[in-house]
């Protein structure tokens, strides 16, 4: 299993080749990819959304962490891109599975993230409730999925844990709730080593 520093960016680390005992990673990535069977990638989240990416056709995944910052700069539009770039991925064929994260109902955002928001997502509005004095709820999920869909990704193909990480204490950490980082979720995908 392969698990980066994560730094809230929009960078991703390719691993196109096998993994050796010797091999160190230094740096910070959001989004894991790779084409190699038996190499499971992992992304860390508690408030932030999971994203898992499989091009089945193409045989490659993706794991990718998409906090507001790197949700609004396009990391998974940048993902997607580079699985076609890189890979030669149809976006039509890809599977996108998005996980829990701070839900609407409760992720409150206020002007600085709505200013980067609004200049760079047109159709910011439909993942905004506005609650007056400069602060609104925020979704995430359904931002993620708006950027997927404007890039090619089938409406079918992307499905949606829609479970509020800071509701439900019983079942997810939460920064947001703690106040703290108690613990992370892990999302993980990876690819089934080929039979001879």
């Amino acid at each position: 299993m392969l698990s980066v520093k994560q730094v809230h960016g929009t960078e991703a680390l390719v691993l196109d080749r096998a993994l050796v005992s010797t091999d160190r990673f230094v740096g910070g990535w959001d989004a894991l990819v790779t084409d190699q069977p038996g190499i499971v990638v992992a992304v860390r989240t508690a408030d932030c959304v999971p994203v898992l990416i499989h091009d089945p056709k193409r045989h490659v995944v993706a794991a990718v962490h998409a906090g507001w910052r790197g949700a609004v700069a396009g990391i998974v539009s940048k993902t997607l891109a580079l699985l076609e770039s890189r890979f030669g991925s149809c976006l039509e064929h890809v599977r996108i599975s998005i996980g829990p994260s701070a839900g609407p109902c409760c992720y409150e955002v206020d002007e600085p993230v709505l200013d980067q928001l609004c200049q760079r997502f047109p159709d910011w509005n439909k993942v905004v409730r506005t609650r007056g004095n400069g602060k609104a709820h925020l979704d995430l999920k359904a931002l993620v999925k708006e950027q997927a869909q404007a890039l090619g990704a089938a409406p079918k193909s992307i499905t949606t844990v829609n479970l509020c990480t800071i509701c439900h204490e019983d079942l997810f950490f939460s920064y947001r709730r703690e106040r703290n980082v108690n613990g992370t979720m892990v999302s993980a995908i990876g690819l089934l080593m080929r039979r001879e």
